[in-house]
């Protein structure tokens, strides 16, 4: 298996010559002072060396080992500890902190090539300190002073970590019928009882204190969502002065035993009258709790994206050293028994599909980030709402459409190696078993799917539909000649989804069934595009620098491959959604 090197080159081409991220920083007054591109590149570098020399290679014994739960207690596997406190050591958990109670203050943009990193480097430990930086997010953004306080500066330091308790047995996506309860006490705080299930990082050795954010019910709640409420509640309760008191009743009932991220301790957690602290306003703990998903549901994006870019890693330096068979038009390396498999057609359209896909989804997840920073940042309130619309609608394409991406470059990635793809010892099916969970937590992708045609699309009339497609029409208009080998056929396909789009939104005035039928195959369809603009983008930074180095002609030969051979698959997808919901509803329960 190919040792893990950060793509800092790609990172740099993204944000510095397609984006200039720079020029938006001075812009935004809570940014212009914190960061510029040479702060921003020298935190990269530093992360990639970080994450590739202390964390990438524990993975596969990280893998080989997994967790292990002895009475409540959790151990990570070996190299874990260590490891942890390098990362935190560099502050590298609070990357994107509020530096008021001593995070780094990076923008998000930043904090997202990081994330790619650390989970490129093991998905398995970079859950932990995604789940604290997500945790802080939602405490930051929502408690009170006297809990930023309190509770902040350890877990931006690492020293304490942090998990996100939604859901239940009998509770996933639907959590307005959660059961688990805070009663109010007199001393303003609550006791909160309860089991949870699916904790990430719920339990661990890695940290001496673990601040769980949980959702429940107070005894006066109205029914559903509405009556959700969110709760901060320690491991160890922490005194006046900030050290730590008495055991909270928080508890670790068991692991779980699962396909991948062996890492990464799932938990069963058990609170018995724990002592919480309330989060924001009584009933309106689902909200603050959006506050840290929306981040993760990026962060769960990246994800996918790692792993693909880990598996590419190994696949192209396996693609260049196996021999096996000539190449069809002759022998290549004459003086060998074979070629490398490189020169095979097949392989290449598999290392192809892995590279579009990544670098497609690098330049994405970025943009996305660009406007999570504008919306915190921006001081025009005209230019805020429409980053936060922009943000509302391409959350759940980044989330869904980069995972699912993710696992079919993996299966790429793992194709390529042939019969040694299946075997441990070269690491790519650990990579294809790890990815499969991102296109499930954080709300699953057809959970995903739902929200971006239902709630977003549907939702706003299509405003927020219009307001991408309209800033990629402002592209498309603004093009050259040299860049209409990919401004054609972008507008080409904005057009097909424009229409998709109309149709599903008249199709679900009458009929409910349509927006659900069809969410998947739309969602699809609309990163496809989205990729699309992304591309073009990139095509036309590297034909202003073509004939510089090899970097350029590489990125223009891989935006032609995507543009010929993926984002065609628009057309099969549309035709799926316009098939409409008729034929999902043909058998009856028992006919299944």
């Amino acid at each position: 298996m190919a040792d893990y090197k950060a793509p800092l080159r790609d990172m740099r081409f993204v944000l510095n010559e397609v984006f200039e991220v720079a020029k938006l920083w001075a812009q935004l007054p809570g940014l212009a002072e914190i960061v510029d591109e040479e702060t921003a590149m020298a935190v990269l570098e530093e992360a990639g060396k970080v994450t590739s020399k202390s964390i990438a290679p524990l993975n596969r014994g990280a893998d080989e080992e997994g967790c292990r739960w002895d009475n409540g207690v959790v151990s990570t596997p070996a190299g874990f500890i260590d490891a942890y406190r390098t990362y935190a050591e560099g502050g590298w958990v609070g990357v994107g902190g509020d530096p008021a109670f001593g995070g780094m203050g990076m923008p998000k943009v930043i904090s997202a090539q990081v994330e790619e990193m650390v989970n490129a480097s093991s998905l398995a430990f970079g859950l932990y300190p995604m789940l604290t930086a997500g945790a802080c997010l939602s405490i930051n953004a929502h408690a009170s002073e006297a809990l930023k306080a309190t509770y902040l500066p350890n877990m931006y330091a690492g020293v304490w970590a942090g998990s996100m308790c939604l859901t239940e047995p009998h509770a996933g996506t639907d959590l307005g019928i959660i059961r688990t309860r805070a009663e109010p006490q007199a001393d303003g705080s609550y006791k909160v009882s309860g089991t949870k299930i699916f904790i990430t990082g719920g339990e661990h050795d890695l940290t001496e204190n673990i601040i769980h954010l949980v959702l429940a019910k107070l005894p006066d709640a109205p029914a559903g969502p509405k009556g959700i409420s969110l709760f901060l509640v320690p491991k160890f309760l922490v005194n006046a002065d900030g050290s730590l008191g008495a055991r909270n009743p928080v508890n670790c009932g068991s692991i779980e035993h699962k396909m991948g991220i062996q890492g990464s301790a799932t938990c069963v957690m058990n609170f018995d009258e724990a002592v919480g602290y309330l989060v924001g306003e009584p009933n309106k703990g689902l909200a603050a709790m959006f506050t840290m998903m929306n981040y993760e549901r990026l962060g769960v994006g990246i994800q996918g994206l790692a792993s693909a870019e880990r598996s590419y890693q190994n696949a192209i330096e396996y693609a260049r050293d196996r021999l096996q068979s000539r190449a069809p038009t002759g022998p290549q390396a004459k003086d060998k028994a074979a070629d490398p498999i490189i020169v095979h057609p097949d392989v290449r359209r598999m290392l192809l599909t892995m590279k579009a896909f990544n670098e497609g989804g690098r330049a994405f997840s970025s943009y996305v980030a660009m406007q999570l920073d504008t919306a915190k940042y921006s001081e025009d309130p005209a230019v805020r709402k429409r980053a936060e619309d922009l943000v509302a609608l391409l959350t759940p394409v980044a989330k869904a459409f980069l995972t699912d991406l993710g696992l079919e470059a993996t299966v790429h990635g793992q194709q390529v190696f042939g019969g040694h793809g299946y075997i441990r010892e070269w690491g790519q099916e650990q990579l294809v078993r790890d990815v499969r969970i991102t296109q499930i937590y954080e709300g699953t992708n057809g959970i995903q799917a739902l929200d971006l045609i239902g709630r977003k699309v549907v939702g706003s009339g299509g405003a927020f539909y219009r307001l991408f497609a309209d800033e990629i029409r402002q592209f498309i208009a603004s093009a050259d000649s040299d860049l209409q080998a990919f401004s054609t056929p972008l507008e080409a396909a904005l057009n097909s989804l424009d229409e998709l789009t109309d149709w599903v939104l008249d199709r679900a005035k009458s009929n409910p069934n349509e927006i659900g039928a069809a969410s998947v195959e739309y969602l699809q369809a609309f990163g496809y595009v989205a990729y699309a603009y992304m591309w073009a983008l990139m095509a036309r930074t590297a034909l202003a620098k073509q004939g510089q180095d090899d970097f350029y002609a590489s990125k223009l030969g891989t935006a032609q491959f995507y543009f010929a051979r993926l984002l065609p698959r628009i057309h099969a997808l549309s035709a799926s959604v316009k098939a409409g919901s008729e034929s999902l509803y043909l058998l009856s329960a028992e006919q299944f």
